[in-house]
C-alpha cells in the first residue's frame, strides 16, 4: 500500500512505527536472506519453447543449437577492389596485366584464361580461377586495358579470404542457452534461420496496491501520489528482455479478491507492490491465501523490504510464482533486484553474475539484519567501488537517482570498514 517518501516519513515522525516493527517480528517469523534466497530459487518454473520469428528475436534466449550451413566463407573472397592475377607470372617479373574481364561480387566465378594477363574484382566477389593474388587498385594504374602494378612486393593469397577459414560447414556456431544480440541474429540469418527456437516469454503481472496512488497523467490530490513502481518494474524487466503487463488495484477487499483471482489464473508470475505489511487494509497475504496460494515465508531479517512475502500456487498445468514486495519503492527496488530477477535468469537458464564492489568508506548499521546500502559505484584501475549514498529511509524514491546499486552487508555484524567486499546489487548502468 505504501509507496512514497511521504507515506514513510508519516510513519518515522510517530511512535506507533516502532510497534508496527515489534508487532512484525513478533507475529511473523522472519527468516534471513539467505534462507530467503534459496526458497525462491528452488521454486523455479520452465518456461518451456517457441518458435519465432529471425525479425523479434533479439534478447530472446536460444534453445537450439546454430551450426554452419556451409563454410564461412563460403567461397575464396575477394577482400579489396582491384585486380586478381597468378602469382607465378609475378614471380617470373611480369608487372604489367592485359585486362581480361571483371569479377563483380554476386555473379558466377570466372577463369583466368592466360596467366600473364589479369581479371578486375570487386571486394565481396569470388576469386576467379587460376589467379591467387589480389592487388588493390591504390597500387594499380590502368590505362588502355592494362593494368600497370606500382608496387615492387606481392604475397601469395594477398587480399584473399579463403573458404572455411572462419568456420568450417557443420561447426556450432552459436550454443543454446545464449541472449540473442544483434551479433547473433547477423549470424542466424546468414545460416538461413528465419525462424529461431527461444525460450517462451513467461506470463508476467505487475500488481500495484493502494488508494493513495492515481496514475502517471492524473493530477494528485494533497493526500495522494502518483503510481511510479509499477513503472519502474515494468521498465527494468524491459531493460533485460523480459515482458510485463501492468495492474492496479485499490485497497478494497473484494475488488483485490476479484481481480487477483483472474490474474493468478492467466499468469505464470506476479509481483505485487505494497499491500504486505501489517497495516489494516494490507488484504494482500489474506487474499493470495484465499486463493489457494501457499505461502513459503513472509518476513525477511533484512533492510529495506522486511515485510517481503514469496509464495506458489501449485494448480493446473504449472505453478505460479508470486513475489508480493513492499510497496517503499526502495523496498521494491531492491527485492526485484535481490530475488525476482536472479530468479527470472534462472527460469530463462541464464548465468546470474555475481559483482562485488570495495567500500569506499567505514559504515556502521546498528540492527541485528542484513542491510542493502545505497551506493554510488565507481571503475578505478579495474576495482569496481562503492561508495554510500545516505537518504531518507526505504521511501526516499528520489535517492535511487544519486546512487547506482545496493550493497549488501551481512547481519552478523555492525561495522564495515572502508576497503572490504561485498557483494552489489546494480540497477544502473552508469559505464
Amino acid at each position: 500500500m505504501v509507496e512514497s517518501m511521504f507515506c514513510l516519513r508519516w510513519h518515522n515522525d510517530r511512535p506507533y512505527n516502532y510497534q508496527f516493527i515489534f508487532k512484525l517480528n513478533k507475529s511473523t517469523k522472519m527468516i534471513s536472506v539467505e534462507e530467503a534466497i534459496d526458497i525462491v530459487m528452488s521454486h523455479t518454473i520452465e518456461p518451456g519453447t517457441e518458435k519465432v520469428p529471425l525479425e523479434s528475436a533479439v534478447d530472446r534466449v536460444l534453445q537450439e543449437d546454430v551450426s554452419a550451413d556451409r563454410d564461412f566463407p563460403p567461397f575464396n573472397r575477394v577482400m579489396m577492389d582491384g585486380i586478381a592475377v597468378n602469382s607465378n607470372a609475378w614471380q617470373e617479373g611480369r608487372r604489367e596485366f592485359y585486362v581480361e574481364g571483371m569479377q563483380t561480387a554476386g555473379a558466377p566465378q570466372q577463369r583466368l584464361s592466360q596467366e600473364q594477363n589479369c581479371i578486375e574484382v570487386m571486394t565481396g566477389a569470388m576469386l576467379p580461377q587460376n589467379t591467387d593474388v589480389v592487388i588493390r587498385y591504390e597500387d594499380v594504374e590502368i590505362e588502355d586495358n592494362v593494368a600497370r602494378v606500382r608496387i615492387d612486393e606481392v604475397k601469395l593469397l594477398q587480399n584473399v579470404h579463403l573458404k572455411g577459414t572462419d568456420r568450417k560447414q557443420d561447426d556450432v556456431l552459436i550454443h543454446k542457452n545464449q541472449i540473442l544480440s544483434p551479433a547473433e541474429i547477423a549470424i542466424l540469418a546468414t545460416v538461413g534461420k528465419h525462424t529461431v527456437e527461444v525460450v517462451r516469454h513467461l506470463k508476467v503481472a505487475i500488481v500495484s496496491t493502494g488508494d493513495e496512488l492515481v496514475d502517471v497523467n492524473e493530477m494528485p490530490n494533497p493526500y495522494q501520489i502518483r503510481r511510479s513502481n509499477t513503472y519502474a518494474l515494468q521498465s527494468a524487466l524491459q531493460a533485460d528482455g523480459y515482458e510485463a503487463h501492468a495492474f492496479h488495484i485499490n485497497d478494497e477487499k473484494d475488488a483485490l479478491e476479484t481481480k487477483l483471482r483472474e490474474i493468478v489464473e492467466k499468469y505464470d508470475t506476479i509481483i505485487l507492490s505494497g499491500g504486505v505489511s501489517k497495516g489494516k487494509k494490507d488484504y494482500v497475504p489474506e487474499i493470495l491465501e484465499k486463493l489457494r496460494v501457499k505461502k513459503l515465508f513472509h518476513g525477511v531479517k533484512q533492510r529495506p523490504g522486511k515485510p517481503f512475502w514469496f509464495g506458489v500456487r501449485e494448480e493446473g498445468n504449472s505453478p505460479t510464482v508470486i513475489f508480493a514486495l513492499p510497496g517503499n519503492p526502495v523496498s521494491t527496488f531492491m527485492c526485484f533486484y535481490t530475488y525476482t530477477l536472479p530468479w527470472l535468469e534462472k527460469c530463462y537458464k541464464l548465468n546470474n553474475q555475481v559483482l562485488e564492489a570495495s567500500l569506499t568508506t567505514d559504515f556502521n548499521f546498528q540492527p541485528p539484519l542484513t542491510y542493502f546500502l545505497q551506493v554510488k559505484l565507481t571503475l578505478n584501475q579495474g576495482q569496481l567501488l562503492a561508495t554510500p549514498v545516505t537518504g531518507q529511509g526505504s521511501g526516499d524514491l528520489a535517492n535511487l537517482l544519486e546512487a547506482d546499486a545496493f550493497l549488501r552487508l551481512p547481519s552478523e555484524r555492525t561495522e564495515f570498514k572502508g576497503g572490504e567486499i561485498f557483494p552489489v546489487l546494480r540497477y544502473r548502468r552508469s559505464f
